[in-house]
């Protein structure tokens, strides 16, 4: 199928019933790429993969094409407690998440830098990047990329700011790492990318901080959340505040239109991934 749309775009598929659901998903929406979770998100416990499942989705996804394939860690996972027992599960959680991504030859594994609540920002990034090292010691991560993805800044996240990201990254020199940035994230931590100047202002911050070449996707969700609300609560696209112009010159920016574009908006009905990955392949098209 060939399209007039400059962008590679995709939505988070379910795996329901089987890991590779999600692929078939992707495809029937014509996706050029793909997010999953590779276990249940909102759990610390989780089963091995059937090596028959692994081998069928390593192969429909050569098959289809969809690239890149992304994987977002589980929720629960902080790699900057404060609490040592949490912190103790947020690093051996994270370690089988990047075990499970280079399982089924993921390209990405987007994870939250995490919460020291009230604690210092500084100890939280060093932490948070000591936790990663811990995660993958011993471990050929192959072709997987790591990215941090920023935060809209909620119960003391850090990453609100594109120094606190970039910060995390150049303490991980050496390994494959980049940033996720969040669209929906942004403007609720006080970036107002729905206007030309402020889009403008957050690039250049973007590429001082974190580096054109560490910045390796965008999280596409609009926002019902106030300009600097810092609340995570994505929209549909058009719907929120950063709104359809404001996603026209998003898609279209020279720093972000190279890069894949994943939605991550509400799915209320059978209809509003195709209407909202309409819209946006329409935006990127003018």
């Amino acid at each position: 199928m060939t399209r007039a749309c400059k962008i590679r775009v995709g939505v988070h598929t379910s795996i329901a019933g089987k890991i590779s659901n999600a692929l078939t998903e992707a495809a029937e929406l014509h996706c050029d790429c793909v997010q999953i979770f590779s276990r249940n998100p909102r759990g610390w416990l989780t089963k091995p993969f059937v090596r028959e499942d692994v081998k069928e989705f390593r192969s429909l996804r050569e098959q289809l094409g969809l690239d890149p394939v992304v994987i977002h860690a589980v929720y629960l996972i902080n790699l900057a407690a404060i609490d040592p027992l949490i912190l103790d599960k947020s690093v051996s959680a994270f370690r089988d998440e990047v075990e499970r991504a280079i399982e089924l030859g993921a390209n990405h594994l987007v994870v939250h830098p995490g919460s020291a609540k009230n604690g210092s920002a500084d100890l939280a990034i060093a932490t948070c990047a000591a936790s990663i090292k811990e995660a993958v010691r011993g471990l050929n991560l192959g072709e997987l990329t790591i990215l941090i993805e920023n935060t809209a800044g909620q119960g003391g996240q850090i990453g609100r700011t594109f120094e606190q990201v970039g910060a995390i990254l150049d303490h991980l020199d050496g390994l494959p790492v980049g940033c996720c940035l969040d669209t929906a994230h942004t403007y609720a931590a006080g970036y107002d990318i729905a206007q030309p100047s402020g889009l403008e202002r957050t690039a250049r911050l973007v590429r001082k901080s974190v580096g054109k070449d560490r910045l390796r996707l965008v999280h596409c969700n609009d926002t019902k959340v106030p300009l600097g609300g810092a609340v995570d609560r994505h929209w549909h696209i058009g719907q929120g505040n950063i709104g359809l112009e404001g996603f026209g010159r998003i898609l279209n920016h020279p720093l972000l239109k190279r890069l894949p574009f994943i939605l991550e908006t509400p799915k209320q009905t059978p209809e509003d991934d195709p209407r909202n990955l309409a819209i946006v392949r329409n935006l990127a098209t003018r």
